[in-house]
């Protein structure tokens, strides 16, 4: 007599962490929807990496596919956390930048067309600077401009995380989707180390930096909309249901009032530590705050 093996859900469970940016966005796409712009093979690269002794990638770590999400049109920007951390330079951030506002063009020509932006990204890379700052720039610009008539929608997904001036980016998203693995935050753990020394932030304490900057934290505290499991699956029913949902009421950066209310309240007498503020920002926003 046999008996049948049980195989765990999470052992069955497509990784979406696991895949690459090309795969990431590949598997959010409705199936033969898709095409990819200025892919690898047009070999618009960094001319800035070269002179500084760094091999340049060929579609300098960002993918762009253009097609449907849930029937409905989308644009996908992916950015490679395992090339240069994914950091934003002069061609990436030029990639992502020129997909939005074709989105936005689409849109306002009466074809409502979504943007996903999967964002493994340490913000500015370092080796092209001012140029690096330039683009984040231009991207929120063009965030700002889409939002307006169809909705953007950012995850982050791990193990990089998303921080620096793309945190700000995600931000003005009218969604973000994170997974427990995830971080968002302003600033890294080693920058906050480095300029402010360990006392204030233990970059080797990764307890406390997922506590402070992990999914769940942000998530719980209305920073971010949905935590999800690392599963392309249900990533992709996440961001249909989004795609689908249109336009939220309010977007989360307009809602100045909200945080500086939040903000006040806060007892700087002492420290406060993570679930504590989770809890007493969630009950706000049960109460009857907007999210």
């Amino acid at each position: 007599m046999s008996s049948a093996i049980v195989i765990p859900a999470y052992v069955r469970r497509h990784s979406f962490i696991e895949l690459d940016a090309r795969a990431r966005a590949q598997s959010l796409m409705d199936p033969g929807s898709w095409r990819e712009l200025v892919g690898p093979f047009d070999r618009i690269e960094s001319p800035w990496l070269p002179m500084q002794g760094i091999a340049p990638q060929s579609d300098d770590g960002c993918v762009v596919l253009k097609g449907t999400i849930a029937g409905k049109p989308a644009v996908l920007i992916a950015l490679e956390g395992k090339f240069q951390a994914g950091s934003m330079g002069e061609v990436s951030g030029a990639k992502m930048t020129a997909a939005l506002d074709l989105a936005t063009q689409d849109s306002q020509n009466g074809k409502k067309t979504a943007a996903v932006l999967l964002l493994e990204t340490g913000g500015v890379r370092l080796q092209e600077a001012n140029l690096g700052l330039a683009v984040i720039a231009e991207v929120m610009a063009s965030i700002l401009a889409l939002r307006e008539h169809a909705p953007v929608i950012t995850v982050i997904a791990g193990t990089v995380g998303c921080f620096g001036g793309m945190s700000i980016a995600a931000g003005l998203s009218s969604y973000i989707v994170m997974t427990v693995e995830a971080r968002l935050g302003l600033n890294g753990p080693e920058v906050i180390e480095q300029e402010s020394g360990i006392e204030e932030f233990d970059s080797s304490d990764k307890a406390l930096i997922w506590a402070i900057n992990g999914g769940e934290q942000r998530v719980g505290m209305g920073v971010a909309d949905e935590l999800v499991l690392d599963d392309a699956e249900k990533i992709a029913a996440s961001v249909q249901k989004y795609v689908r949902a249109g336009l939220p009421q309010v977007p989360r950066s307009q809602q100045v009032e909200l945080y500086r209310e939040r903000t006040a309240a806060l007892d700087t007498s002492r420290q406060i530590d993570p679930l504590t503020l989770r809890k007493s920002w969630n009950r706000k926003t049960n109460q009857g705050g907007a999210r």
